[in-house]
């Protein structure tokens, strides 16, 4: 059997044309992603978008359109299932009001559940594929760019 791994991701960019991000850190293992998660049995990809905002951000957010799917093979860092992820864009419903950070990996102790998770506001045209982690997110970043710039928007 060969399992996969749905997982759902929110590019939420602020006014500031600010981009949120998360620093994490879970079975010895750091990474810089953007903020989302795992999909549940039974559950669609916009309801566990919506709920991984309101468990890891305490915020609810709107769904705004679709960024990008993961098109290749991707192994998961910590089992052997191939991750699918989504990518959407999301705007906050509310203020976004959680600490953020600005240095990487500035966890204070801050343990959430059985990972160290915080988060940081990067301006757009700073944010660099580099900053990124997975493979995956690099791509939903390149893509979010080009949407971005086509619209005439950054």
């Amino acid at each position: 059997m060969f399992p996969f791994n749905v997982r759902v991701y929110g590019i939420l960019r602020t006014e500031n044309d600010e981009v949120l991000i998360t620093d994490e850190r879970t079975q010895s293992v750091s990474f810089t992603k953007f903020p989302g998660g795992g999909l549940e049995y039974g559950e669609g990809l916009i309801d566990a978008l919506k709920r991984e905002f309101m468990e890891e951000c305490n915020l609810k957010i709107d769904v705004i359109r679709h960024i990008y799917t993961t098109d290749f093979y991707e192994k998961s860092s910590f089992n052997n299932s191939q991750i699918i992820s989504i990518y959407y864009e999301v705007k906050a419903l509310e203020e976004l009001n959680i600490d953020l950070k600005t240095l990487p990996f500035d966890f204070n102790n801050n343990l959430v559940a059985d990972k160290l998770e915080v988060f940081r506001l990067i301006k757009l045209e700073n944010l660099k594929e580099e900053d990124l982690t997975f493979k995956t997110d690099k791509k939903a970043l390149e893509a979010f760019k080009f949407l971005t710039r086509k619209e005439g928007v950054n």
